[in-house]
């Protein structure tokens, strides 16, 4: 029982006697379970999940937890059973343990989705019981402090682990503490030469600094005094790995992050912080802009305080953070501060009850998700939650993700909204969707019947809960567009006004079998894809002894927006009046070219991969886009009237770039939009005459 005396002594300042029994009973159970094994540092294995047990006791964590911390490697690692753990201890403990058990049983293709995987089974135990985190951040903290046992790469591949998922999903929880220690010990296990630098360095400025720091302490403590405010007044250092992040990601000099002298002020109740506030504002001046009142709106993880940035004595910048004693637990302990696992119906504490907010929307992601690696990229940017508050017209207030966009803010409203999106108004003026929010700002979301997401919105949305819906979307418009064109292209292939609904079931049903698919709209949406020849299966569906050729078929009609599965080749860029041919692409659907497209030259030869196709002139109410080439003069005022003729012929300029040819000609290569050949040459006949222009063509492979 030695081993149990360093869990004991912090144990017995705050659990009851007969908690400290089933305690003593769970060690016992875990030491005869783990009896024989060792860690990599040649200790008994028994005193790893000690140690785990002592990080969260001195958490003050519930008995349950500190004894599915004690058990927590024993279904894993030794014969025990899920089963057994219920019969001695309880469903609760027995579910904690299951939930942090590793998922060594399951079979994955390799190292990467094993990883994504676990972290994903992690993520879903969590939101079923936030003690599963806590005991696997506990877990993962103790491994971080014994790694010099391991081997140099695997101990990298834990510190690059720990630092992109185990220490933001402390700081997400709130558990300040936990975060700080991971990022120093996974910091110098991934980069030690880049740690010993910069701990020799902070060493050596913090001794410059001392007289600075204790002048400023003093001088705030004695105006509080004076104001006769009650207080503990601390100054506060900068972690190794924070100074790191700030010289490698935001390129800051060592000495710009060190200057700064940051303190902390400590209070009995809320009232008095802001009291606090307008005593360092009298006795320091303040920085415009540089106040943040995280007590009227916490951040994600429930942590509140005062922040402002002042001018201190001779110029140097000084930070202070203000706030109460309850407040500095939970922005120590988070999720884990006045613990007291809570019962059936009774509130948590601010961090808890936004923690559980976050787990229920890490449920959608899951849903979401097509795979393990696209949930834990999502649930990793999720993890990093530096917040802007933004507020709807009606007044309510919406935190998003530093960086979010009006498009983040229509998927956190709803997401119909967010599928509906066409735009928006930031304090009532016309806003791009692509461009960044800020804090205080009102949003209006323009809306649209039948509107769709756009794919280019996943090039600048930044929360994880847009980017999961836009994919999930666009998976299901891909699959809606692939069978309707699949049917287009299966009718036009049946030829001879005969359409799908003629064909007699059994007929379909061999076919199905033969491509081995469950359903007709399988087979539709293959041949929408390219997957699957339309000419085939036509022929395979009306029977032996009918063939199809191209005399029975006309020309399949294309419209302007025929849905994601038909595009138009940008190497040649067709529009209507043009002769087209379209390449049937698997995965991708039909690719509409120009005839003469040099990228299809010799069509002729596979014909399985081409269709004959033909413009839809009833359908076409949309603008293509196409580029010409103009050699001109290099005359002053040359190019705003080439821009200015192109707008008087009504055409958008996508794009404009320039090459100098010689001295006096250079040539402009634009990108524009027209409605067909008509519309094009009346653009090319409006430049054509314009006095600096030597030439214009048509730009197409």
């Amino acid at each position: 029982m030695y081993l149990f005396e360093s869990l004991n002594l912090l144990i017995q300042k705050y659990l009851p006697e007969e908690q400290i029994k089933r305690l003593k009973q769970a060690y016992l159970v875990a030491r005869d379970a783990h009896e024989g094994q060792t860690r990599s540092s040649g200790e008994p294995y028994i005193t790893h999940p000690v140690a785990v047990a002592c990080i969260l006791a001195e958490m003050r964590l519930d008995h349950e937890t500190l004894m599915a911390a004690l058990l927590h490697d024993v279904i894993e690692d030794t014969p025990a059973t899920y089963q057994d753990m219920e019969q001695l201890f309880g469903k609760s403990v027995a579910e904690l343990v299951e939930g942090v058990s590793k998922l060594d049983k399951l079979k994955f293709r390799d190292k990467k989705e094993a990883q994504a995987e676990n972290f994903r089974k992690m993520i879903m135990a969590m939101v079923q019981d936030i003690r599963v985190v806590l005991i696997k951040l506990a877990d993962r903290t103790h491994n971080m402090r014994t790694l010099g046992s391991l081997r140099p790469d695997k101990r990298r591949r834990i510190a690059r682990e720990t630092l992109e998922i185990y220490s933001p999903l402390a700081h997400r929880l709130g558990i300040h503490h936990l975060k700080t220690e991971l990022e120093e010990l996974g910091f110098e296990a991934l980069y030690p030469n880049r740690y010993r630098v910069i701990k020799e360095v902070v060493k050596a400025a913090r001794g410059n600094r001392k007289e600075m720091i204790q002048k400023i302490l003093s001088e705030i403590e004695g105006r509080l005094t004076e104001a006769g405010i009650e207080c503990r007044v601390s100054g506060r250092e900068k972690h190794l790995y924070s100074i790191y992040c700030k010289m490698h990601l935001k390129e800051q000099r060592f000495h710009s992050i060190m200057d700064i002298y940051a303190f902390r002020v400590i209070v009995k109740e809320v009232d008095t912080c802001y009291r606090v506030l307008g005593q360092a504002h009298s006795l320091y001046k303040p920085r415009p802009g540089r106040v943040k009142d995280y007590i009227a709106i916490p951040k994600a993880n429930g942590y509140q305080s005062l922040h402002t940035s002042l001018i201190g004595p001779h110029g140097v910048p000084v930070e202070v953070q203000i706030r109460t004693e309850d407040m500095d637990q939970m922005a120590e302990m988070g999720v884990a501060a006045h613990w007291a696992y809570k019962e059936q119906g009774e509130s948590g504490t601010t961090a808890q009850i936004r923690a559980q907010r976050w787990m229920q929307s890490l449920l959608e992601l899951q849903q979401s998700a097509g795979s393990s690696f696209e949930f834990i990229e999502s649930v990793k940017s999720d993890l990093f939650p530096d917040e802007i508050y933004v507020f709807t017209p009606e007044g309510r207030i919406v935190e998003l993700p530093a960086g979010a966009t009006p498009v983040d803010f229509a998927y956190a409203v709803h997401t119909d909204i967010g599928h509906a999106c066409v735009g928006a108004r930031v304090d009532r003026q016309p806003y791009p969707l692509s461009q960044s929010l800020s804090s205080g700002q009102t949003v209006e979301i323009i809306t649209a019947p039948g509107a769709r997401p756009n794919a280019a919105w996943l090039n600048f949305v930044v929360s994880s809960k847009a980017r999961a819906k836009i994919r999930q979307m666009l998976k299901n418009l891909k699959r809606d567009d692939s069978v309707s064109l699949g049917r287009r292209l299966l009718n036009h292939a049946l030829g001879n006004g005969r359409k799908l609904s003629d064909i007699p079931e059994e007929h379909i049903q061999r076919e199905l079998e033969r491509m081995r698919l469950a359903s007709m709209d399988d087979l539709l949406a293959e041949i929408g894809l390219g997957n699957a020849m339309s000419v085939v299966v036509a022929t395979n569906l009306l029977g032996d002894h009918t063939t199809i050729g191209p005399s029975g078929m006309r020309n399949l009609p294309i419209k302007g927006a025929d849905g994601v599965l038909i595009t138009f080749a940008k190497c040649c860029r067709p529009i209507p009046g043009d002769p087209i041919i379209a390449h049937v692409s698997p995965g991708k659907g039909l690719v509409i070219h120009h005839e003469s497209c040099r990228n299809i030259r010799g069509y002729q030869k596979e014909p399985e991969k081409f269709m004959a196709v033909e413009w839809d002139d009833q359908e076409l109410d949309q603008e293509f886009i196409t580029e010409i080439k103009v050699d001109m003069f290099n005359h002053q005022g040359a190019l705003a009237n080439l821009t200015a003729a192109i707008n008087a012929a009504e055409s958008n300029i996508q794009s404009l770039s320039t090459e100098e040819r010689d001295g006096r000609v250079y040539s402009a290569f634009i990108r524009l939009t027209v409605r067909d050949r008509i519309h094009l040459a009346n653009v090319m006949r409006k430049i054509r005459i314009m006095p600096d222009v030597i030439r214009v063509n048509r730009n197409r492979n």
